[in-house]
């Protein structure tokens, strides 16, 4: 995998879940600070973008080992775990940001599609700034049959939707295992994964766009879960 900008690169080194086995970075990107020690190879901006295939690479980019999934029943086997599972979201910036938002709450951890998501790649690890390298992510093949299981293992399941019959996000009190379940925009949780949460919670729109991009959504809800948890002493 070849990541690219300067946030996920300097986390990727950091974090050291994967190996970072060459850099490639232009005379000033090679100064940074947290990249002495580390072996760099000049090189132009134009040869960094053909090499890792954007523009948006800050001048730098890496060759890392492929992206370290967990197993699902890892997260399951924290007390009270706080895990984040997307259904059939494939845009890469609403997947990254998640993953930022999610680590810097302390989530236990995220949980992916194997089908029809998208993947930890390098577009993913730059919107998350550097997020995934801390975050265990899992996929499973089932995402209903995932929910199923954390419920058996003692966690509530909270599907973000904006639909009649939801619950205001605010009400319920977040304590012990939670799973919060994301859809994708533009269509929302899946019918057998709404069903399988226990409650479907949403959040106040009071202006005149009908819904908030996903990554947004998934940043209210769960700040709202870690206040709670705050509070309770979770």
């Amino acid at each position: 995998m070849i990541l690219y900008g300067r946030n996920p690169i300097r986390e990727a080194l950091r974090a050291q879940r994967r190996p970072v086995r060459r850099v490639w970075a232009t005379r000033r990107a090679a100064d940074e600070p947290w990249l002495r020690g580390v072996e760099v190879i000049e090189a132009r901006p134009e040869q960094i973008e053909q090499r890792c295939g954007s523009s948006a690479h800050q001048g730098i980019c890496a060759e890392a080992g492929p992206y370290p999934y967990v197993d699902a029943a890892e997260l399951l086997a924290v007390d009270d775990p706080l895990i984040v599972a997307l259904d059939e979201l494939e845009d890469p910036q609403n997947v990254g940001a998640i993953c930022r938002t999610a680590e810097c709450v302390g989530a236990t951890g995220v949980v992916l599609p194997q089908r029809r998501s998208a993947e930890v790649t390098p577009a993913v690890c730059k919107a998350s700034a550097g997020a995934v390298e801390y975050l265990p992510i899992a996929q499973v093949r089932n995402l209903a049959d995932f929910l199923a299981e954390a419920k058996a293992a003692g966690c509530w399941a909270y599907g973000a939707a904006g639909v009649e019959g939801s619950e205001p996000y605010d009400r319920p009190d977040y304590r012990g295992g939670v799973v919060l379940v994301l859809g994708a925009e533009g269509k929302g949780l899946r019918r057998r994964v709404a069903q399988s949460c226990d409650v479907l919670v949403s959040l106040p729109l009071r202006g005149r766009i009908g819904s908030l991009n996903v990554s947004a959504a998934a940043s209210a809800l769960l700040y709202e879960i870690l206040q709670r948890r705050l509070d309770s002493g979770t």
